[in-house]
This record gives structure tokens, C-alpha cells and sequence, in this order.
């Protein structure tokens, strides 16, 4: 695993970590309005559940906000054009040359005041916005917020820990756009029919805790540590509710939300906008200007990173995400995508790859594993594809969060064979 400069400082807690955050670059500075791309590249899929099947062909023209790919799968979320152009090829992705124009999609229409609404035509709203969480995960909201009867739903909690080094994009939003946060807050509120709305804060964003307590809704300082933000964390450290293994939190009564998801709700609620921009960070010693930046969707990272100055001489890692669960890219041609929260670029000496070594068996993984699991065990028999014992053990529990791998004091890639081990588990289940 990448052992990220500063690890040696770290504190640890039992069933969590404490790296240092990394977040005075970019805490301070206010979110800006990216420019807009003159391409962008939409993935057909940038959710979990079923990929879109496009609705465009090459050569066709597109406005802004227009509904571009779809699916008929319950757990899918269609996505949308981010700028109005022509589009220049189809395949898993959907690449718009932009006209400069902006010009809008007639369909995009305020939906009115959400006492108005019923929590049918909100879970409508949200599905056909393509909203999906952008915390991470990228579930698609419409489902989330659409339990079975026999799941009642008492609260919502929203996520604002952002517990991730180096990443201060939800910590901005709950600062410059509180309202919003909770305007979209009440509407999944009422699209669940919970009786309890809380936000979830880690104690080191006392600024935010205070701007949001301003808000009239009620707030709960959570201890800092990571991952806290796992919404299965967040809903013990919150209500004191565990989710059973192999459960949801729907089975306790509790949906999670992300804060920038919120906003993205209230703002197809208020304006029709659907999902084509978010706010993501864009930090680290490779990047020669660190910024929060408000991005359209599809806008490629070389795109992100030139609006920030570029990168340094001694970059050498490019990540999707924070360092405990981002993703390497190998191409600055990848495109921001509704689940990117970070760019995070590292020098050549903050990104160097540690050997590594044969277990020692001194059980640090075990004592850090925020879901009571033997990473050490799960990624033996992941690595061995002896699939019915990764089951038994709870491999399918694990939130691939990395603090396994970041304890472990022979550099194993824990968390790479446990996603691989999940990999399989789900190729065998279809």
C-alpha cells in the first residue's frame, strides 16, 4: 500500500486510525467556479447497479441538462450532457465537443416548494437527476430513498465527517451553502417520512458545526478518526445502532446521506439542474495550486489540474479519491465523474512504493479494523480464491477503507485482496 507522507505520526485507536489530515492547504480557501470544458467524456456508468444504455448516437446535438443514457434497472442512474455541443462518439463513454453556448435543456424546470411535493414526486425528481451518493460510494439516491414498506425509516443522518486526508470540499459546502445542505436534507427527509434529521460532524470542523447548529437542525459532534464517515460507523456513533453483517442501515430505521448529495437534491428540486457538476478538491505537493473547485462532470483531470496551475516538476501520483481509498490513475485523460470528491497528486518522495513482507502475525489489522474483521485471514483466502471461507469470515463486511494496509507493519496490500476476494464473490453470485 502507498504509506503516504506523515504516516509515522500517525495516532491509533481500536477499530479505527487517526492519520494526520493534511487539509491546511485547502481548508481555508473558498469553492470557485471552474471554467467550463471545450470536451467532456460522460461514462455510461458512474454509479453502482446497472451501466446506462446511451440515448444519443454520434453527430447528434445536445443541450445542456439533456438526459443523454438511461437504464430500465431499478439501481441504476441516468446521466446527463454538461455542456450543450455535439456529440463526437459513443461507447462507454459519451464525448461531447462543447459549443460554448450552454445553451439549456427545455426539460429542466424548477419543481416548486417542497411542501408541494410528495415523497413520490421527490424520489421522481431525484432519478431522474441522476443523483447518486457523492461521498464515494455512488449508490443511486432514488433507491436509497425509496425503503420497503416493511423498513420504516425514523432518521436521516447527513455524512458531513469527510474524515479522508487531504480532502475539504464537504467542509467548504457546509460553510458557504448550509441552506442548501439542509433545504436537501428535509426533502429525503420527507421522501423517507423520517421523524429525525441529524448531521453528523467530525469535532475537528468546529466552524462548520457552528454554521450548520445556526441552521435550526439538529447537529452531533462525532469524534475525529478515520473512517468515520463508513455510514455504518456514523449510524453507531450517532444513534448508537449497529447494522447487522451482510445488512443495510435501512434495517435499522436510517438513511445516510452525503452533504454534497443533498445539495444536489434541493438543487433538481429548486432549479431542474440534474447531476452535471460538483464540488471536488484538488490538492497535494504535486499540485502547484491547491483548489476547491466547482466541476462539470465529464471535465477531463488535465482539464482540473491546468486550472490549478499545473503540476510540479516532482509529481508522480495521481489519485481519484483521498489516499486511504482513491484510486491510481495512470492517465490525466480520465474524466471527473459524480463520485469524484478529490484530485490528489504526490511527489515522487511521498509516493514511494514500500517491499513488501511476509505476515508477522502481530494482529495491528485485526486491533484497527472498524468492522471487527482478520483482514490478515480474508485476504489469504481471497489471494487463494478459497471463496467459501472468505465468505464465512465476513469478507463481504469489509468497507475497504485501507486502515488495514495503512497499520500493517509489512506493507501487505490487504484491502487489494479483499476487493479482489469481493470481486469474486460477486461474479460467482450471478
Amino acid at each position: 500500500m502507498l504509506k503516504f507522507k506523515g504516516s509515522t505520526k500517525m495516532k491509533t485507536f481500536k477499530q479505527g486510525i487517526h492519520p494526520h489530515d493534511f487539509k491546511e492547504k485547502t481548508e481555508h480557501l473558498p469553492i470557485k467556479k471552474s471554467q467550463p470544458p471545450q470536451k467532456v467524456v460522460i461514462p455510461l456508468s458512474q454509479h453502482l447497479g446497472a451501466p446506462c444504455e446511451p440515448l444519443v448516437k454520434a453527430g447528434d446535438e445536445v443541450k445542456l441538462g439533456q438526459k443523454i443514457g438511461d437504464s430500465k434497472s431499478k439501481i441504476s442512474a441516468p446521466v446527463h450532457a454538461s455542456v450543450s455541443g455535439k456529440v463526437m462518439s459513443v461507447d462507454n463513454a459519451i464525448v461531447i465537443q462543447s459549443d460554448a453556448q450552454n445553451t439549456p435543456d427545455p426539460s429542466m424546470k424548477p419543481h416548486g416548494e417542497l411542501n408541494s411535493l410528495s415523497a413520490e414526486k421527490i424520489r421522481s425528481i431525484v432519478r431522474e437527476a441522476g443523483i447518486v451518493g457523492m461521498g464515494g460510494a455512488a449508490f443511486p439516491t432514488a433507491f436509497k430513498i425509496s425503503p420497503p414498506a416493511d423498513k420504516p425509516i425514523d432518521t436521516v443522518i447527513i455524512n458531513g465527517c469527510e474524515c479522508e486526508p487531504y480532502i475539504t470540499a464537504d467542509h467548504r459546502m457546509m460553510l458557504e451553502m448550509p441552506d442548501e445542505i439542509v433545504a436537501g436534507a428535509q426533502a429525503i427527509q420527507k421522501a423517507v417520512g423520517a421523524r429525525n434529521l441529524i448531521i453528523g460532524i467530525e469535532a475537528n470542523k468546529p466552524d462548520a458545526i457552528e454554521v450548520m447548529r445556526q441552521k435550526r437542525v439538529e447537529v452531533v459532534r462525532v469524534k475525529p478518526k478515520y473512517p468515520q464517515g463508513g455510514e455504518k460507523l456514523l449510524i453507531k456513533a450517532v444513534l448508537d445502532r449497529e447494522v447487522p453483517s451482510g445488512g443495510l442501515p435501512l434495517d435499522v430505521g436510517v438513511v445516510v446521506s452525503n452533504v454534497a448529495t443533498a445539495i444536489a437534491v434541493n438543487t433538481a428540486i429548486r432549479s431542474g439542474l440534474p447531476l452535471i457538476e460538483r464540488v471536488l478538491t484538488v490538492t497535494g505537493n504535486g499540485v502547484k495550486q491547491p483548489q476547491n473547485l466547482l466541476v462539470r462532470i465529464g471535465t477531463t483531470f488535465a482539464d482540473v489540474i491546468s486550472q490549478c496551475e499545473g503540476l510540479t516538476e516532482d509529481a508522480a501520483k495521481v489519485i481519484m479519491g483521498g489516499p486511504m481509498m482513491g484510486v491510481t490513475q495512470d492517465t490525466l485523460d480520465v474524466p471527473v465523474v459524480k463520485a469524484t470528491s478529490s484530485i490528489l497528486v504526490l511527489t515522487r518522495s511521498e509516493a514511494k512504493e514500500e517491499k513488501v513482507y511476509p505476515c508477522v502475525k502481530c494482529g495491528r489489522c485485526v486491533d484497527h479494523c472498524p468492522m471487527f474483521l482478520v483482514p490478515t485471514r480474508l485476504a489469504s483466502y481471497a489471494e487463494h480464491d478459497v471463496n467459501d471461507e472468505f465468505d464465512d469470515w465476513g469478507g463481504m463486511d469489509c468497507i475497504e477503507c485501507g486502515s488495514c494496509s495503512y497499520v500493517c507493519p509489512a506493507n501487505i496490500p490487504l484491502v487489494h485482496w479483499i476487493k479482489y476476494g469481493k470481486m469474486k464473490m460477486r461474479q460467482s453470485a450471478k
